[in-house]
């Protein structure tokens, strides 16, 4: 009876705790990597980094002098030799551990071999980064940080640099403008394609840019950002003549840059520019954000005078985006469904658009039109997009690279009041005065107590 007391005694505490640690693996992942998985994975590795390493097929055979010093110092075994391994550097959400690659290794082996060392060390998953020649990075993730979006803390925003969503490998996915002048996002209903655009939107909200917008659903998606918007087209007759406008603002530019150019003989190398960026600040025109939403709704006829006005808008669009970056001007194109049967110029527009997001879709074409000219392998992925996690997605770019993404949460009211509130920061630029839309005033709150509440605090 006295040990059964004394079991149950301390059988209930580790009860609790094993119950405790099950709860907080299932609703409160990031607690228990740091309280119980960092522990036992940073063990796993310490113990059996050599063995998994040559499991793997990570090792090499020693040096000759290598050789000899074992065999002159010691009697035990020579083994082969795995990548010499850094510090471990625990993260939030993983570990990070930087390998010297071994002579005859190259980084495709580390990441051919990524899923059997996420099981030897019992991570969610591992990722390979190229360092530099011979340096890779693995970045081990203890739980899937896509279920419960939470943004690195430390984010770099720029001009032109918007941190939008969560890579699977958490770090944040940065829409840079600069790097990746264009963009097609693609996404069904429900998908979180809108909260994607949000998140665009406010970025950009408090930087010096003019944001330019085509909603030919009537404005109800872009209308809400309107205090924010330089110009706003709400149907395709506003949409032809505002991108007409466009591409008269894009030579003017052009005519700018050119004027820049009259080079002399005693004009530095460092003057001689092909593109806003390397104008004076003074004299560099402010630059501009395109966002198109719906964009099949331009390509949509519904009469034979229509279709001369359509190709005139699908030829201004494809002008934009040949040669819109160096005079500043940047198209993110947004849509529900993409392909080749939209009519003559589809296929040309898109072959423009660098960067492409794909979010879930209601059919495989979709899919392969966003993603197919550049990873063929992601098009599986972006078929396979579960409906229950809006805002998962896949990212990529013309280099053939891709990653899974998910967008966190923001509501409309939130996005439109951080609109309203950098209003002020809308650039004066004429040629856009007539589409500006009308945002009309609101009276102010009237309150029967002088006490400001907070605004509710949304997952």
């Amino acid at each position: 009876m006295t040990d059964l007391a004394t079991l149950l005694e301390v059988g209930g505490p580790v009860a609790a705790l094993g119950g405790g640690a099950a709860y907080a693996r299932a609703r409160h992942p990031g607690v228990y990597w740091s309280t119980v998985g960092l522990p036992i994975s940073t063990v796993r590795l310490l113990s059996s980094y050599g063995s998994v390493m040559e499991a793997c097929g990570l090792t090499v055979a020693p040096s000759r002098l290598r050789v000899l010093a074992v065999k002159a110092t010691t009697r035990r075994e020579v083994r082969p030799v795995p990548p010499r391994r850094g510090i471990i550097r625990p993260t939030t959400t993983g570990l990070r551990v930087r390998l010297r690659l071994a002579p005859g290794q190259e980084p495709a082996d580390v990441a051919a071999s990524a899923e059997r060392l996420r099981h030897a060390w019992g991570v969610h998953a591992v990722y390979v980064t190229t360092v530099k020649p011979g340096v890779v990075d693995l970045r081990l993730v203890g739980f899937d940080v896509l279920r419960r979006v939470r943004m690195p803390r430390k984010l770099r925003p720029g001009l032109l640099r918007v941190p939008v969503a969560l890579r699977e490998d958490a770090t944040a996915f940065v829409r840079d403008y600069r790097a990746v002048p264009h963009q097609l996002t693609l996404g069904a209903t429900l998908s979180g394609k809108s909260m994607y655009l949000r998140h665009l939107v406010t970025g950009l909200a408090d930087q010096p840019v003019a944001l330019v917008g085509i909603d030919c659903k009537r404005g109800v998606e872009l209308a809400p950002f309107a205090p924010r918007l330089s110009a706003l087209a709400t149907d395709p007759e506003q949409a032809a003549e505002l991108l007409h406008v466009l591409i008269k603002e894009m030579e003017d530019r052009y005519d700018l840059i050119k004027s820049r150019q009259g080079i002399a003989p005693s004009t530095p190398d460092e003057e001689i520019t092909s593109d806003i960026w390397g104008l004076p600040e003074h004299e560099r025109p402010v630059p501009v954000v395109l966002f198109v939403d719906e964009v099949a709704e331009l390509f949509l006829i519904a009469t034979k005078k229509d279709e001369e006005r359509r190709d005139k808008m699908v030829t201004q669009l494809i002008r934009l985006a040949q040669l819109g970056r160096a005079a500043g001007i940047h198209l993110e194109v947004c849509g529900q469904r993409f392909g080749a049967e939209l009519g003559k110029g589809a296929t040309m527009l898109r072959a423009q658009l660098t960067g492409r997001v794909c979010h879930r879709v209601n059919d495989e074409a979709s899919a392969k039109m966003a993603l197919g000219d550049i990873a063929p392998e992601a098009v599986s992925a972006a078929c396979a997009l579960a409906p229950e996690w809006p805002g998962l997605a896949v990212a990529g770019d013309t280099s053939g690279g891709w990653t899974r993404i998910r967008t966190p949460y923001l509501s409309l009211a939130d996005a439109a009041a951080t609109c309203r509130e950098s209003a002020h920061l809308v650039p004066d630029l004429s040629a856009l005065k007539p589409f500006q839309p009308d945002v009309p005033v609101q009276p102010p709150v009237k309150t029967s107590s002088p006490v400001v509440r907070p605004r509710p605090v949304t997952d």
